[in-house]
């Protein structure tokens, strides 16, 4: 065993290396934008699910967890399209860095307003660092199982995990996406009609 981990250290300390340099420089830059690096309430849950709570991307996991596990899986995707060719750790490495870039963007000030006004997210004001960590590394656990499971069972993973989660709380990746770029009123009428935000 030892031999093993020395040996996939050697072959690997290089991404391995970028991989914590980015996570640290995402949760600093996060930290300088103003963002808590914990949740205000005092303590860290592994889970918390109240959706509408100001304690929501706040601790460990959510239910936006699962959304990021999927970007594992669509940057493992894309990266195996487009840069097959560069070696795997590598392109993990370029998965953590769009992952922690967009980690970054999202906790602006300019993307958690229009989240504010455009989604159900109307108490929502950044992500704590601690829950953008996690996030991060939720989307190395995507990357890690579309690299080891087939193109099939990867597949049905991000549906049964969309269709779980858009079922649980009336929102996901695909809701989100959408009502960012282009809000719709009636998927918002609709995600207020399930009761975890108050209607206008």
């Amino acid at each position: 065993m030892k031999n093993k981990i020395e040996k996939f250290w050697r072959n690997n300390y290089k991404p391995i290396l970028a991989i914590f340099g980015i996570i640290f420089i995402a949760a600093i830059a996060e930290l300088l934008m103003g963002r808590v690096p914990w949740c205000k309430c005092g303590y860290i849950k592994f889970w918390h699910g109240v959706v509408y709570s100001s304690e929501n991307s706040q601790h460990l996991t959510d239910w936006y967890t699962p959304s990021h596990i999927i970007h594992g899986f669509l940057f493992f995707a894309l990266l195996w399209i487009f840069a097959r060719k560069v070696p795997l750790g590598w392109r993990l490495v370029l998965a953590v860095l769009l992952e922690a870039g967009w980690e970054v963007l999202e906790n602006s000030s300019f993307i958690i307003n229009h989240y504010r006004e455009a989604t159900i997210a109307l108490d929502y004001f950044g992500d704590s660092v601690i829950n953008s960590m996690a996030d991060i590394l939720a989307c190395i656990l995507g990357f890690y199982l579309a690299y080891k499971w087939p193109i099939w069972l990867s597949v049905l993973a991000v549906i049964v995990m969309e269709i779980f989660v858009g079922y649980m709380i009336r929102d996901n990746l695909t809701l989100n996406i959408i009502m960012l770029i282009h809000p719709v009123p009636a998927i918002k009428e609709w995600q207020i009609g399930a009761g975890f935000i108050p209607g206008n």
